[in-house]
């Protein structure tokens, strides 16, 4: 299983597989949702621009969107990485976001996908501690959160926002062994 920069791809697997998600799924934003081939062969030149920093809509970060790759050439599923945080990021979307595609869901994808994001996002972009957020909806996702370490920093009424502490680079997130009532590992 690998993770693919989204603009390397193939472009008619990748329009196959966004086209698989809602715009919005779970708080899982899907930006390219209703586009033509041709308007989406434009939005994966704008993704490659988001990831070098360049032509950036104001309040927005450099931000890396990943394709999810199985063992079979597979494309599974889409993770989102930004760079840093801003203070919008901060109080809400977090780091990173993810989207399993529907037939894959339920086969440990999510988990495997999280934990290569994780590795990636402290490897090459120092990042200590991943921020994240959840739907309160969407259980299946906290609990693969949760699987890799995390533990829930604070609420609100429609999602829980979550923080990953990653410890050296490619070190995989030990598993949250022990949850508490209140989400903390320990």
């Amino acid at each position: 299983m690998k993770l693919i920069k989204a603009w390397t791809g193939d472009l008619d697997r990748a329009y196959e597989l966004f086209g698989k998600f809602q715009a919005d799924e779970h708080g899982f934003v899907n930006d390219a949702y209703g586009l033509s081939r041709d308007e989406f062969a434009q939005y994966m030149r704008k993704v490659e621009d988001m990831h070098a920093g360049r032509n950036l809509p104001e309040g927005y970060v450099p931000a890396t969107k990943y394709i999810l790759v199985n063992d079979s050439g597979d494309y599974v599923g889409i993770f989102n990485l930004r760079h840093r945080l801003n203070d919008r990021l901060r109080e809400g979307a977090g780091h990173i976001g993810y989207g399993i595609a529907p037939e894959y869901r339920g086969r440990g994808y999510a988990t495997a996908g999280l934990r290569m994001i994780l590795v990636t996002a402290l490897a090459e972009y120092g990042i200590k501690e991943a921020y994240l957020s959840v739907n309160k909806d969407n259980p299946a996702s906290l609990a693969v959160q949760r699987h890799l370490g995390a533990r829930i920093d604070h609420d609100n009424d429609t999602e829980y926002f979550t923080r990953i502490r990653i410890t050296e680079p490619g070190a995989m997130p030990e598993p949250c062994r022990d949850p508490g009532k209140d989400g903390a590992c320990g």
